[in-house]
């Protein structure tokens, strides 16, 4: 196959100093016209020098990162991209395949590793972070481009922005936005830090200059509108995954495809794999024309909504903001439901940087000439409107006439005048949001040659933050690397790391210390502190196992809605039983204000923990959250798909495949190898497993470019594998009917024989004198439909056709202490399947 730039490398191997003119040549030769700002900055590059590239979507900075990367490989140096979302690195990796070939290429997220060592790499900003810290200045990198450089502000991950400009003395950086405010400081301290020139590129013209309107039409009807007038494809913007959803839904109430481009899209979804849980339900909207793009999806789902929309075959994509920060999904119009957002903390009015980022994906360039950007007036008061209307054309209505009032929580009012001032004012200025941890120490701390805390004191001294702050950082710095020294994690003189911590040990979790200390806590005794007469010897392994999964989970960000998800079942279990207890009303709805989601050992993780951070102060407010997600799917032996269905999580696969990457990352690195037992290893085995079958559409497409021919015969190995496990479940499927089948048919026949005894029809004089001395005890036996429960029959099977049943009788006071055990032989008839009983016991339980 042949690979465009890098072929241009290989046949003229020229020095740097042509890099340009060569770039150049082979933009002008495929019809593209670079705008001045590109030109600028390209220029800058190529001079050796620091760049921030400020201009709006769309114009063009990915070619500008392109160029660095040709450069770059044309000096026999290293080069890295980084993102903020794992969607927009993907989307890259797949672009630089393409350019350089994927040999050149490799990609390193949280989800998948491909081609690691290769000349280009794609990655988060955390995993440049993570090098960063580790490596310093020797990170193999001499260029490294930060797309997305905003997020630097971002109160969660923008410390992960700001390592690299404290610690990369040897690389260049590209740094790009388009909405950045004031970029003086970045450029003083990239210089301070590298030495090279720093300048700024910044332009506020657009491609495809942007109109604005305030819409008071209902929702469902201004799309029709758009859609109508050719103002089609519409990012609709959402801000939670649910809404998301249940807008595309909604759409598909309205036929927007001709026959012709539903076939159209028939034709690009051949070979998409389908097969999960939301799978029918995304297929469905898409053959509709209808796209969906959120964090919850699985990634296959994400790259097919792109590659359709990149082809204009979608007419309205139902996104998050998270759509807004740079994937290639082409729009000429964006949607806003509305302007306010929950932010983390609390519900606001969009900053102007997030609405001008979401904006600027409106208008495709060669496409448009103008793009459009509609925000939606409250839904209260599009209702109202239309209320004043009715009333207007019959005065009669108007007594009667009730306003709709604004949502009481979770929503903050906006106008006209909101929309304007968005519109015109200048991003917010980028705050610094650096802040020190246990990874942070311990990342530091394990560069080679690494004798002493000099580069963590530099690098706090180095931090973008207030001399105030700084003083903060070394306090609560000092309070951490006291506790890992407590703990002998790492030890002093020499400074070294502990010698038996795994390669890739991590503490990228607040609480992985108490992960540590609490796992120690568990050798030589019971599991999680419990009674040792709570298990069984045989089970010892793998209670333990469990146990340190728990552990594991309650140091994790809660899945909130997984866990309402497993509180609502347990809710409508609850409440069927307090019906049957025959509790009223109101003690059924307060016993249901209790009920919580499954903790695991709640009270002794909670104990633990309370006593753990009454000597670590430096853990502030963090706290521990016990939980039961990847436990209960280990002891239920469910899968992926099988856990979706469960909970009816089919709209947000993607929310339980990132919460398992995390149990499993954190079983990877943090649990120590000597902690590890093989019960521990087959769990981790277990979930590395599920996850990299679950979706692995990246690593497909990479090999796909790579050889398509090895490709192809992979698919064919594996659709062979998957034809045999589906006709394994089958017949699997058909052994459990049939022997539920059989099981139905002893019992039914236990049933009617133990009426038969019950009734005292011409019994043999053993069976007889038994009732006799049952009923000298108990009013029964009951033969009503609890007594009838699987509950109270127990069945071992003995040979083949041949069954002993153990059946528990039920009695009024409840004491079921007797029991009837019968051998059961099941004979083929004409007839069908027919039972025979022998009564072998008739007494009290031993």
């Amino acid at each position: 196959m042949s690979w465009p730039l890098l072929n241009l490398i290989k046949k003229h191997e020229r020095s740097s100093d042509e890099s340009l003119n060569l770039f150049l040549d082979h933009v002008g030769g495929k019809g593209v016209s670079l705008y001045e700002a590109q030109e600028e900055a390209m220029l800058e590059l190529a001079s050796g020098k620091n760049l921030i590239l400020n201009t709006p979507t769309g114009s063009g900075k990915s070619l500008v990162a392109t160029f660095l990367h040709f450069d770059s490989l044309l000096r026999q140096k290293r080069s890295v991209y980084t993102s903020p979302i794992k969607a927009l690195v993907n989307e890259k990796f797949l672009a630089l395949c393409r350019d350089f070939g994927p040999e050149t290429v490799g990609m390193i997220t949280g989800d998948a590793t491909v081609n690691p060592d290769a000349r280009i790499i794609c990655c988060t900003a955390e995993i440049l972070s993570q090098l960063a810290l580790r490596q310093g200045s020797e990170v193999p990198f001499a260029d490294v481009i930060v797309d997305e450089f905003h997020y630097y502000s971002d109160r969660e991950r923008g410390v992960a922005w700001q390592i690299p400009l404290l610690t990369l003395s040897k690389s260049r950086f590209l740094l790009m936005s388009a909405t950045l405010g004031d970029s003086t400081f970045f450029e003083k301290e990239m210089t301070a830090l590298n030495g090279l020139d720093s300048v700024t590129v910044k332009s506020t013209v657009r491609p495809v200059p942007l109109d604005f309107e305030y819409s008071e039409r209902p929702l469902h009807f201004k799309i029709a509108d758009l859609i109508a007038g050719n103002r089609y494809p519409v990012y609709l913007v959402n801000f939670t995954q649910r809404e998301c959803a249940e807008e595309a839904q909604n759409l598909l109430s309205v036929d927007y495809c001709t026959k012709d481009e539903k076939r159209k899209i028939a034709e690009e979804m051949e070979g998409v794999d389908f097969r999960s849980p939301y799978g029918k339900d995304f297929q469905r909207l898409i053959k509709h024309g209808i796209g969906i793009h959120h964090g919850g999806l699985l990634p296959r789902y994400r790259v097919l909504v792109e590659k359709l929309a990149q082809k204009g075959l979608l007419k309205v994509i139902c996104g998050t903001d998270t759509l807004g920060v740079g994937v290639n999904v082409p729009i000429r119009t964006v949607l806003f439901t509305k302007l306010c957002k929950y932010d983390g903390e609390k519900v606001g009015l969009l900053k102007v940087r997030d609405f001008q980022q979401i904006s600027g994906r409106a208008g495709r360039k060669g496409f448009d000439d103008r793009g459009l950007v509609v925000v939606q007036a409250p839904e209260h008061v599009i209702e109202n409107l239309i209320l004043d209307q009715k009333a207007a054309a019959d005065p009669k209505k108007a007594k009667k006439l009730v306003k709709k009032k604004p949502p009481e929580k979770g929503f903050i009012s906006w106008n006209k005048e909101t929309l304007l001032k968005l519109v015109e004012s200048e991003s917010e200025a980028l705050v610094s949001r650096f802040k020190v941890d246990h990874a942070m120490i311990l990342s530091v701390l394990s560069r080679e040659g690494t004798v002493d805390c000099r580069a963590l004191r530099e690098l706090i001294s180095r931090s973008h933050e207030s001399l105030v702050m700084k003083k903060r950082h070394r306090r609560h710095a000092f309070q951490l690397f006291r506790s890992l020294l407590e703990r002998n994690i790492i030890s002093l003189n020499p400074l070294t790391l502990n010698v038996d911590l795994q390669e890739d040990f991590s503490l990228n979790h607040g609480l992985a210390l108490f992960l540590i200390d609490t796992i120690k806590a568990l050798d030589g005794g019971p599991p999680m502190g419990l009674p040792q007469d709570d298990r069984s010897s045989q089970n010892e392994g793998m209670d333990h196992a469990l146990n340190v999964l728990t552990l594991v989970e309650s140091i994790l960000e809660n899945p909130d809605l997984i866990l309402r998800r497993q509180v609502d079942r347990l809710k409508t279990i609850r409440m069927e039983e307090m019906k049957r207890e025959g509790l009223e009303y109101e003690e059924r709805i307060a016993e249901l204000e209790k009920v919580e989601h499954p903790k695991p050992n709640g009270e002794f993780i909670y104990d633990r923990f309370n006593e753990f951070a009454r000597f670590h102060p430096w853990i502030g407010t963090e706290n521990i959250r016990p939980k039961s997600v990847a436990r209960e799917m280990v002891e239920t032996f469910q899968s992926f798909h099988e856990y979706i269905r469960e909970y009816g999580l089919e709209r947000t696969e993607g929310l339980l495949l990132r919460y398992l990457s995390e149990v499993y990352k954190v079983l990877v690195q943090t649990v120590p190898e000597r902690e590890k037992t093989p019960e521990i290893e087959s769990i981790i085995e277990y979930f590395g497993e599920m996850l990299r079958g679950v979706d692995s559409s990246l690593v497909d497409e990479w090999e796909r470019l790579r050889d398509p021919v090895a490709l192809a015969e992979k698919n064919a190995l594996r659709a062979e594998k998957e034809a045999r496990e589906k006709d394994a479940v089958m017949e699997q499927e058909r052994l459990v009917r049939e022997e539920k089948r059989r099981e139905f048919l002893i019992r039914n026949e236990v049933y009617r024989r133990i009426r038969e005894i019950s009734s005292g029809i011409a019994l043999e004089q053993p069976i007889e004198s038994a009732l006799k001395e049952y009923r000298n005890d108990h009013d029964g036996p009951l033969l009503d439909q609890k007594a009838r429960s699987p509950h109270f029959t127990r069945l071992v099977q003995t040979g083949e056709g041949v069954y002993q049943v153990e059946q528990t009788l039920r009695d009024r006071e409840d004491y079921n202490d007797w029991v009837m055990v019968f051998k059961a032989v099941l004979t083929g008839t004409d007839q069908g399947v027919q039972v025979i009983l022998e009564l072998l016991r008739f007494g009290v339980i031993d």
